[in-house]
């Protein structure tokens, strides 16, 4: 038994190695590909990327319905096989959008309403400048046209919205609105009773760009600030 266990074992490509010999090093090549995992998440996030922002486009020229899954596959530059690695359908795709564009906007104001320091009409005009930035001044204000021209052909994506964004959007600016008229700081509780009466002046901006941005330019700026008077109209606290 002694001299069985001293023969030589056989490794790979044939060359015997002794018993008790070291094995084959394992440890580097892990490490590198440790080393490399960062790399190709960065990659693979970027790809991601692009996928969505080529499916803002599709969607918003086709419309959802005539949107192919092949052209945004083309346009973000990947084969219609990496689209389906990171998206299983049209769906999910779409509500991977939706998420992306307004989910960020959200969680910023609720978290500064979170804040002792932040007064509601603070915290509105604050709202009003990210909408204004960050769809208004982008590509996403063609997401939200989107769900405005096909939610009523397509009820499953206007109920996801509704669950995504306006559900979410309307219970933060109850609070904001009953918070300011508690404070003195809305004249009505018009707003905390109808909080669409809020949002309501960055819908018609978003339509408006869409309608009639040629013929008239609209001064959304000078419109949401004109709204924030109206709201705190008579307190002498109006919004910076």
């Amino acid at each position: 038994m002694v001299e069985r266990s001293r023969r030589a074992r056989p490794a790979q490509g044939g060359k015997p190695v002794q018993a008790g010999a070291p094995g084959p090093r394992r440890g580097r090549g892990t490490a590198a590909s440790a080393a490399m995992a960062p790399g190709r998440r960065l990659q693979a996030q970027a790809r991601r990327q692009a996928i969505l922002d080529a499916a803002l486009t599709v969607f918003a020229a086709q419309g959802y319905e005539a949107a192919r899954l092949d052209d945004v596959a083309a346009r973000a530059g990947v084969a219609k096989g990496t689209l389906y690695l990171y998206f299983k359908d049209k769906e999910a795709l779409f509500e991977e959008l939706v998420r992306g564009a307004v989910a960020p906007i959200m969680e910023r104001v609720a978290t500064a309403a979170l804040s002792p320091d932040m007064k509601p009409a603070q915290l509105l005009a604050m709202f009003f400048a990210l909408f204004q930035r960050e769809v208004l001044g982008t590509k996403r204000k063609l997401l939200l046209r989107l769900i405005i021209a096909e939610g009523p052909r397509f009820p499953a994506i206007a109920n996801f919205y509704y669950r995504e964004v306006v559900a979410r959007g309307l219970a933060l600016m109850r609070n904001v609105a009953t918070e300011a008229v508690a404070r003195g700081e809305f004249s009505s509780d018009a707003a905390a009773r109808f909080p669409q009466l809020i949002v309501a002046p960055l819908l018609l901006a978003v339509i408006w760009d869409g309608l009639f941005s040629k013929i008239e330019p609209l001064d959304v700026a000078g419109l949401l600030n004109a709204h924030c008077d109206l709201l705190t109209a008579g307190t002498g606290k109006n919004a910076p």
